[in-house]
């Protein structure tokens, strides 16, 4: 099922989502999703994988692929392939983004506290995006590594105390990206990333999305999104949430005021002191009351002396 290091761990929070969470989720699994789980685990097995057999993972490939077990077998060894290759079970050790900083300027992207499901907040400003002057001091390959980091550490850290602050199995995260300010030629620009980032989202951390709002769209952008939602999962349609300037009241439905940061309508704010918005971080996984054996998320900034 897990190794024992990964049950040592896994033993330290529910292992059940929230009641009413969606069809074959932990704790709300039918008879056939059951059966699937079991195969998929015991093919796995056989083939010789040892780890990420738990229950939340096998069912998340399987929820990706409508539980067909053939498919999410050759989803889950795929990944699994591209970890090896990639150095994904190391990267937290190997790969130092010292240039975060400087790049969080140029292309904000950062976790700040939760939403009201427990789920870590993510935000996104695509619309402030000044690749010309990032480019001068990281690369797309570094900045696709880093987010190969940050999906690691979602997992390992930020979920697990997600976990125990709310009582139940949190597995999925909340997205805001805001497009204030976009341009046609900043968001061609940045199309490359962002295609690359999706591919490695979708098929390397499925179903790992919970919420998705787009804030400040432009005029004509839901109009243009319309036209993609025939060749897109409806479940992944169900998710997102395309908002104008007006989106206070909609974000604030999802996000507690004191969680959400006075810049998108909410009542947190982080002194620079502390890292700022950008860099602080804030959240269960930097409490000590929801940090487990897997200790501390590292972190870029830090007010530890």
């Amino acid at each position: 099922m897990a190794t024992p290091e990964e049950q040592k761990i896994l033993s330290t929070y529910p292992q059940v989502c929230e009641p009413g969470s969606v069809s074959g989720c932990p704790g709300n699994v039918d008879e056939a999703q059951k059966k699937a789980m079991l195969q998929l685990r015991e093919e796995l097995t056989k083939a010789g994988f040892v780890q990420r057999l738990d229950d939340s993972t096998l069912l998340r490939f399987l929820r990706a692929r409508k539980f067909d077990v053939a498919l999410a077998k050759e989803m889950y060894e795929a990944c699994e392939k591209w970890r090896k290759e990639y150095g994904t079970d190391t990267i937290l050790e190997d790969f130092h983004y010292e240039e975060k900083p400087l790049v969080a300027k140029y292309y904000p992207q950062y976790y700040h506290k939760t939403d009201k499901d427990g789920r870590p907040v993510y935000f996104e400003e695509l619309g402030a995006v000044n690749l010309t002057e990032m480019y001068k001091i990281t690369t797309q390959e570094r900045m696709l590594k880093n987010l190969v980091w940050e999906y690691e550490s979602f997992v390992k850290y930020r979920l697990p105390a997600c976990s125990r602050y709310c009582g139940h199995l949190v597995e999925t995260s909340c997205t805001i990206m805001d497009l204030k300010g976009i341009s046609v030629s900043s968001a061609y620009q940045v199309l490359s990333y962002v295609r690359e980032a999706s591919y490695v989202g979708q098929n390397y951390y499925p179903e790992r999305m919970g919420k998705f709002y787009l804030i400040n769209a432009p005029f004509g952008f839901s109009t243009a999104f319309k036209l993609f939602k025939p060749f897109l999962d409806p479940v992944t349609v169900s998710k997102i949430f395309i908002l104008g300037s007006s989106y206070k009241k909609d974000l604030l439905k999802q996000i507690p005021a004191e969680n959400l940061p006075v810049k998108f309508g909410g009542k947190s704010e982080v002194s620079e002191a502390d890292g700022g918005l950008y860099l602080s971080d804030i959240g269960p996984w930097r409490d000590p009351k929801y940090i487990g054996p897997e200790g501390e998320a590292p972190q870029v900034f830090s007010t530890k002396k």
